[in-house]
């Protein structure tokens, strides 16, 4: 499945709300399913009954549920059922599925409890090193190192990136994401695949001027990343890659040229690593975000181009899809 998030542009008060894409466009409506099957078999509180089964927010399902992934199977069962049997609005003529020309996607998830974005590939980070004239740390083969990130500066597909006013240089980067299906604590590297959910793209902004500051007195990043992240256009959930870990073919093109191409299984260290790594003596909780770190030439830090306002990147991943965005005008300098 594809899990996204979306806002049907024709409703007064556009509010996002939990969706399944399907591969025609179609977004169904998990918590709009419910209610329409409570309301056929003739609940008068039809509408609570389905805010209690599935809410219409991602985060309080993988919070809730014991197998996400399952349950939205479920939702998605409901739905064929529906659609056979000719039940497709409620009585008030809410629908349960919705065209790709009525709705706009968001980020993919409503709200993310931890952001920890991890350094895991080794071509990106020889490169950084190189420029700096020091070998790659003995340290980064022992640990699979990771930063932490705010979680509410990230934006969806074909929303606008911000330019801060701070920054001159201004960068994008080509990263896997994984999204956490349940609670765990010291959690087993045997055992970390039952705590995945799915995969998303994950474009992971970056100030390089401000960055390398606050990178020279060896703390950060803050300032260089924490104004904006992207992340979309849907989560394919872990199934789909048959519960193991994939090894997907990712690029990032500008205006149409492209100027990455790498594949996450060249990652230095697995999920399952990652996992077991965060959830030593620490609770990983579900909806935390993990970043794969910038797949090789993933970035323009490595291949001397940086973006411009105006400019059209666009990051593809196989079996996910792709996610496209706007750089917005630089804003004024103090």
């Amino acid at each position: 499945m594809k899990i996204c998030q979306y806002v049907n542009h024709g409703t007064h008060r556009p509010e996002p709300r939990l969706g399944i894409l399907l591969d025609n466009g179609l977004v169904i409506d998990p918590n709009n399913v419910w209610a329409c099957d409570y309301e056929r078999e003739g609940y008068f509180n039809f509408w609570q009954r389905a805010n209690h089964t599935c809410p219409p927010s991602l985060l309080e399902v993988l919070q809730t549920k014991d197998d996400p992934i399952d349950f939205l199977g479920e939702c998605y069962g409901l739905y064929l059922f529906l659609e056979k049997v000719g039940d497709l609005t409620l009585r008030d003529g809410t629908p349960i599925a919705f065209k790709s020309d009525e709705i706009n996607l968001k980020a993919p998830i409503d709200k993310i409890p931890n952001y920890r974005d991890f350094y895991a590939h080794e071509k990106h980070v020889a490169a950084g090193f190189k420029k700096r004239n020091e070998p790659i740390p003995e340290a980064w083969y022992e640990i699979p190192a990771y930063y932490k990130g705010p979680t509410h500066g990230f934006i969806g597909h074909n929303q606008e990136v911000l330019w801060p006013h701070y920054t001159n240089i201004l960068d994008y980067e080509l990263e896997l994401g994984m999204v956490i299906a349940k609670d765990g604590i010291n959690i087993r590297e045997e055992d970390a695949k039952d705590h995945i959910f799915g995969f998303t793209i994950l474009n992971d902004i970056s100030a390089r001027d401000i960055q390398k500051k606050e990178m020279a007195v060896r703390l950060g990043p803050a300032k260089g990343k924490d104004f904006c992240s992207v992340i979309g256009p849907v989560i394919t959930t872990f199934d789909e890659f048959d519960f193991k870990e994939p090894n997907l073919k990712m690029t990032a093109t500008v205006n149409g040229e492209k100027w990455s191409e790498g594949f996450s299984g060249d990652s230095h260290y697995s999920w399952a690593q990652m996992i077991a790594h965060v959830s030593q003596d620490e609770w990983v909780l579900s909806g935390d975000l993990f970043g794969s770190g910038t797949v090789g030439t993933g970035c323009g830090l490595e291949i001397d181009k940086w973006l411009k306002p105006g400019d059209e990147i666009t990051l593809e991943v196989e079996g996910i899809g792709k996610l496209t965005n706007k750089i917005g005008p630089q804003r004024g300098t103090r």
